[in-house]
C-alpha cells in the first residue's frame, strides 16, 4: 500500500548553509588531496634485490635466476618435494612449482637495487666513482636491451656527516651516466638510507631538484625511497610519529618505505640472535610506518632474514621454511614487499607470493564478482572491500601468480575494471552502490 505514491520532500536549511560549509572546508578538501592521493595504481615489484656495487655486472640478473634454479634442481627437484617442504597443499603444489620455475627462467628478479651503502662499504673515492659510472652503464645498457628487471636503481650512503659527500657525490656520478646514456629509465628507482630526521628527507629533495634543473628534467622527475633503519625514524623526541614527517618532507617524491631489520633491531638493542622482522619491535616499527604511509601513494616494504639457504639439503630446507613463513606472514599483514639477499631466497619468495594470490582467488574473484553484479551473498561487501579485492588480483596478475584470463572467467571483468574497483574516486569509497 502507498508504493506509488509520490513522497513530498522538504529541506529547512538554506542553500547558503551549505555553501558556508563547503567554503569553511575548502582547504581540508584541497588538503586531502594533497596529502593522500592514494595509490598510485603502478606495479609493486614483490622484493628488492641487494647487489654490492662491486659485484654487479651485466649478468647478474640472470645469474641469479640460474643460481636459484639449480637450488631448486639439487634440493627439491620436482612439485612434490618443494610442496612438503614448504607445507603447500596438493592442488597448490604443481602450479605453484610451475609457476616458480617459470618466473626464475623468465624474470627472477623484480627490482634490483645497487647497493653502495653497508652491502659496499667504505672504499678509496676513485673506486666508489668508477663503480657507480659502471652501474650506470651497465644500468642503461640493460634497459636498453630488455633485459633489465622492472625496477633498478641504487642505493647511495646516507645524508649523516660522516658520509654525505660520498653519497652525493655517487648519486651524482651515477645520475649523470644515465643522462649521458640516453636518459632516466622508467623503472629507476634511488634508496636514501639511515634517515632519522625529516631534514635528511628535505635534503634530498632539493639535491635532486638541483640535478633536475641542470638537465631541464620535469620537476619531481626523480622520486625516491626512504628507509628506516633507526628507532628516532619512528618516533621524535617530541613523541610525534617522524616517519608521518619524513613522506612530507619528501614533497611528493617518497616511493616507498624500506623496513631495516637488522639496523633497526640494532637500534633498539635486540640481540644478534632475536633480530627478525617478525620481532614484536619489527611489527611496532612496520605498524607506524603502514599507518603513516596510508592513503599517500607511498608504499612500505618489509626486511629480509639473514639466514640464507646454503650447504646441506637439511640446512636449506631449513632456511626455507624460515623465509616462506616470514613472506606469508608478511603478505598477511598487507606488506606486499620484502628484501631478498640470496638467490636461493628467489624461490621460497616466488612460492610464498604465489600461493598467497592462488589460494584466495577463488574467494576474492566471487567476491568481487558478486559486488560488481549487485548479486549478494554471504557477505555485504562495500566500495572499500571491492577496492581491496580488486587490488590483490591486480597484485597477483602483476607478479605472474595469475593469469588475466583466469581472472576474467572468474569474475566477467577486464582489468581496466580491475583497475577501475582499485582506484575509486575518493567520495566512492563513502558512498553506498559500486563505482562501476
Amino acid at each position: 500500500m502507498g508504493q506509488g505514491r509520490q513522497e513530498q520532500v522538504a529541506t529547512s536549511l538554506a542553500g547558503a548553509v551549505s555553501e558556508e560549509i563547503s567554503a569553511s572546508l575548502a582547504p581540508v578538501d584541497a588538503e586531502l588531496e594533497r596529502r593522500y592521493p592514494g595509490d598510485p595504481g603502478t606495479r609493486q615489484p614483490v622484493h628488492t634485490v641487494y647487489v654490492p656495487g662491486d659485484a654487479f655486472d651485466a649478468g647478474t640478473v640472470r645469474s641469479w635466476g640460474d643460481r636459484a634454479l639449480a637450488a631448486l634442481d639439487e634440493h627439491a627437484p620436482d612439485a612434490a618435494s618443494f610442496a612438503a617442504v614448504l607445507g603447500l597443499p596438493d592442488e597448490l603444489a604443481e602450479p605453484v612449482h610451475a609457476r616458480v620455475r617459470a618466473k626464475l627462467e623468465h624474470e627472477p628478479v623484480e627490482d634490483l637495487r645497487v647497493d653502495f651503502e653497508d652491502g659496499y662499504g667504505p672504499r678509496p673515492d676513485a673506486e666508489e666513482d668508477a663503480a657507480a659510472a659502471r652501474a650506470a652503464r651497465l644500468v642503461a645498457e640493460a634497459c636498453e636491451k630488455g633485459t633489465a628487471p622492472p625496477y633498478m636503481g641504487i642505493r647511495m650512503k646516507c645524508m649523516e656527516a660522516a658520509v654525505r659527500e660520498r653519497g652525493i657525490r655517487t648519486l651524482d656520478v651515477f645520475l649523470t651516466g644515465l643522462m649521458r646514456a640516453g636518459g632516466l629509465p622508467d623503472g629507476l628507482v634511488l634508496t636514501l638510507p639511515k634517515v632519522t630526521y625529516p631534514e635528511q628527507v628535505t635534503a634530498m629533495v632539493r639535491l635532486l631538484e638541483a640535478f633536475e634543473k641542470v638537465y631541464g628534467l620535469t620537476p619531481g622527475r626523480i622520486g625516491f625511497e626512504i628507509q628506516i633503519e633507526t628507532s628516532q625514524a619512528i618516533l621524535a623526541t617530541d613523541g610525534t610519529a617522524t616517519v608521518a614527517r619524513m613522506i612530507q618532507a619528501a614533497e611528493g617524491r617518497a616511493t616507498g618505505l624500506h623496513y631495516g631489520t637488522f639496523d633497526y633491531s640494532a637500534c633498539l638493542g635486540v640481540s644478534a640472535a632475536h633480530q627478525a622482522s617478525d620481532h614484536p619491535a619489527a611489527d611496532h616499527a612496520k605498524a607506524i610506518m603502514q599507518v603513516a604511509a596510508a592513503g599517500t601513494g607511498v608504499r612500505v616494504s618489509d626486511g629480509s632474514t639473514n639466514v640464507l639457504p646454503v650447504g646441506p639439503t637439511a640446512k636449506v630446507h631449513d632456511a626455507w621454511r624460515l623465509h616462506y613463513g616470514l613472506t606469508r606472514r608478511a603478505l598477511a599483514r598487507a606488506y606486499y614487499q620484502g628484501w631478498d639477499m640470496h638467490p636461493g631466497h628467489l624461490p621460497t619468495r616466488y612460492a610464498a607470493v604465489f600461493a598467497f594470490y592462488r589460494e584466495g582467488l577463488d574467494q576474492a574473484a566471487g567476491r568481487l564478482a558478486r559486488y560488481a553484479n549487485r548479486a549478494g551473498g554471504d557477505v555485504m561487501d562495500e566500495p572499500a572491500t571491492a577496492k581491496a579485492l580488486s587490488g590483490y588480483l591486480l597484485r597477483g596478475l602483476d607478479c605472474g601468480a595469475l593469469d588475466i584470463a583466469e581472472v576474467a572467467r572468474l569474475t566477467g571483468l577486464t582489468r581496466a575494471d580491475l583497475e577501475g574497483f582499485a582506484a575509486p574516486r575518493r567520495g566512492d569509497l563513502t558512498a553506498s552502490g559500486n563505482p562501476l
